[in-house]
């Protein structure tokens, strides 16, 4: 069999496997993208409305931390450039790096009224395959 005979079911075969790789990196930024199903090795980035001026803060109530490992802190940028006590969002990022299931929850409030109910909550089953 010719080399160009043998690299045509190879090309076929290589382009078959990256058409069905999920995407390594996962963004979400509501709710409405829940429950999550992931692979592991897959990274996932929550990125979240905040406005730290006000008091209220996110903070992790369960970080599915069977399933999910934490890649860094929270990462605060503004989206309102210029003006003071604007808004902007919160990001979190994190790998999947074990097959299970877990909960990822955060609520919003202000840090010194811990027995008040939080003003937002973000909650997420997560699946990792």
């Amino acid at each position: 069999m010719t080399a160009a005979r043998l690299l045509l079911p190879l090309s076929l075969a290589l382009l078959a496997a990256c058409a069905s790789a999920p995407k390594q990196n996962i963004t979400v930024d509501n709710q409405s993208a829940c429950p999550l199903q992931l692979k592991t090795g897959q990274n996932l980035t929550l990125t979240l409305p905040s406005n730290p001026t006000t008091g209220y803060r996110w903070a992790i109530q369960d970080s599915a931390g069977g399933v999910l490992r934490g890649l860094g802190p929270e990462v605060y940028s503004s989206t309102e450039s210029g003006v003071i006590g604007g808004g902007g969002q919160s990001a979190w990022r994190f790998q999947a790096f074990a097959a299970g299931q877990g909960r990822l929850r955060l609520t919003s409030q202000q840090p010194w009224e811990p027995e008040a109910e939080p003003v937002e909550v973000f909650d997420c089953a997560i699946t990792v395959n």
